[in-house]
């Protein structure tokens, strides 16, 4: 037992009596703190960041410079995008497509030819007037439109990117007349259907995670964010 007590007492007194070793408790006991109050700090300042808003649905069509005006810079945030003459309301995916994300140059943008050839730049093309795409390649459009399938499975279609003279549809009308298609005794199936999708949807994933890069010449497809 005196044996142990004069190792002890030995080990402190080097740490007391050395500069060096009390420099070093010192650096150590301030990492084993920032390490404790940063894991106590950060999910208190997670929790209490607000969410932002749920926006409403958007339905309608879009000319380029119009498009342009939603680029997620605006007051309420929102990001759409065209891809292969349709609009997505890609807001869900901020993170990716908003300011400061990796495909921002995206943002109220028509982004047909950046996906058919993979490139995140701008182009020549990005301007006030429609794209019609009609230079590219048929490698190139069918890589445009597995892109279109993956945005219209993540993302919400909100119209059409329209051509130079072309008039925008009334969807108002188009939802009047879908009402007035649905019959008194329709409604319980109806609302069981409706409970169906929603279980089906809460089975689901609903991860949104950006655009993982994919070979065109393969048939490794590429997931959209």
């Amino acid at each position: 037992m005196s044996g142990e007590t004069s190792m002890l007492t030995a080990i402190v007194h080097e740490i007391i009596y050395s500069p060096m070793n009390l420099a070093l408790v010192a650096i150590i006991a301030f990492l084993v703190y920032k390490i404790i109050k940063d894991r106590i700090e950060v999910p208190s300042m997670a929790s209490q960041k607000p969410s932002e808003p749920e926006l409403p649905k958007l339905r309608r069509d879009f000319t380029v410079a119009e498009l342009h005006q939603y680029d997620g810079t605006q007051p309420d945030g929102r990001v759409l995008m065209a891809v292969n003459g349709n609009v997505f309301d890609v807001t869900k995916g901020k993170r990716f497509y908003g300011p400061g994300g990796p495909y921002a140059s995206f943002a109220g943008r028509d982004a047909s030819r950046n996906l058919a050839r993979f490139s995140v730049g701008a182009n020549d093309k990005d301007k006030d007037e429609y794209d019609d795409l009609s230079d590219l390649s048929g490698v190139e459009m069918d890589s445009l439109r597995e892109w279109e399938m993956q945005f219209r499975e993540k993302y919400d279609l909100v119209g059409k990117l329209l051509r130079k003279g072309e008039q925008p549809t009334n969807y108002e009308d188009e939802e009047e007349d879908t009402d007035k298609d649905i019959k008194p005794n329709d409604t319980a199936l109806e609302s069981t259907l409706n409970i169906i999708t929603d279980e089906n949807i809460k089975s689901g994933s609903n991860d949104d995670e950006g655009i993982r890069k994919r070979p065109a010449t393969t048939s490794t497809t590429e997931e959209v964010k």
